[in-house]
């Protein structure tokens, strides 16, 4: 008989561990391979290669540059297997408006600075109807304006529904949307920033550095809390799980990812065509991949398109699975 002590860990715990482990080398050196527009690394592959030795470097970027054709888009993508290495960044570096993908943030913020026993997400937050903004499917019914709302609902409204009220909320409960930017700043993220409101911050105008992030800088901060060790575990749980019940991915990661894949995501729109979604995905045995796809058009009446966020996301798979 084995001890609980001596028992083997599983497959999935190694995964996580190691993960875990090797987030800020491995995510580092992928990200230090973006010196093209487009560039891949094959599994084993070190970060300065462009060898194709599964056939994914010049084809991966082919047909990324061909969706951003078709689509008369711009796209933004970063893909790393976290197992194997294998590496797919597109734009990685350029600067992409950030929009409600900073509610999980915003969530983890408050679970990591605030929270002390579940003592904060337990306080009620009473607001009026002068607070609620436009797409807040679950602050602005009729109950919620009567009895208000736990912190730890806000963190669930927010970030499973993107709801824009839940988010201003919590904002207001962090100290307003530099508090954002502090906490990525805290977790090594040196790009990422949130200067506005809800919803003003969507506005997303190609000139604007304010409400910005990368598609290397999220995937590594969105990895780095759902898989590394910015959270404590019961927090990180906690964060995975509104992630994983995202309802707002369904277009979007949830259309172009395998079907037996899982992906603990969050997505974002604004003006100008913005259509974003960030997270980390994993295969059936439990491989992590961080995935952010950031798109963006030219016109400002532009609509979110959601098929390109698909197609995007099955190719960024197909190349690093």
């Amino acid at each position: 008989m084995t001890s609980r002590g001596s028992a083997r860990p599983t497959r999935r715990t190694l995964l996580s561990a190691g993960a875990a482990t090797a987030l800020t080398g491995a995510l580092v050196a992928a990200g230090t391979a973006a010196g093209t527009p487009s560039h891949a690394v094959p599994a084993g592959g070190g970060p300065g290669e462009r060898g194709g030795s599964r056939g994914h470097d010049g084809r991966t970027a082919a047909q990324l540059r061909r969706l951003e054709a078709r689509h008369r888009a711009r796209i933004g993508a970063f893909a790393h297997n976290l197992a194997t290495g294998a590496t797919v960044l597109h734009r990685a570096h350029d600067r992409f408006p950030l929009c409600s993908v900073f509610k999980p943030l915003a969530a983890a913020a408050v679970l990591r600075d605030l929270d002390r026993d579940g003592e904060v997400l337990a306080e009620r937050i009473r607001y009026t109807e002068a607070d609620v903004v436009a797409d807040s499917p679950v602050t602005g019914t009729d109950e919620h304006l009567a009895t208000g709302m736990t912190v730890g609902e806000l963190c669930d409204a927010a970030v499973r529904h993107s709801d824009n009220t839940a988010g201003n909320l919590l904002l207001r409960r962090l100290g307003g949307p530099s508090a954002v930017t502090r906490f990525c700043r805290s977790t090594g993220d040196t790009v990422t920033r949130l200067d506005r409101w809800e919803p003003e911050l969507n506005s997303a105008e190609p000139w604007r550095v304010e409400d910005t992030t990368t598609p290397y800088a999220i995937a590594r901060t969105y990895a780095r809390l759902v898989v590394g060790d910015v959270l404590e575990p019961r927090d990180r749980e906690r964060l995975t799980h509104w992630l994983l019940t995202n309802t707002t991915n369904e277009a979007r990661f949830r259309a172009g990812l395998p079907e037996d894949w899982s992906v603990a995501d969050k997505t974002g729109a604004g003006e100008y065509g913005t259509c974003n979604d960030v997270g980390v995905a994993r295969t059936p045995e439990g491989v992590p991949v961080v995935l952010a796809v950031l798109t963006r058009k030219g016109e400002a009446d532009a609509k979110p398109d959601n098929p390109l966020v698909a197609e995007t996301a099955a190719l960024l798979a197909a190349a690093v699975a």
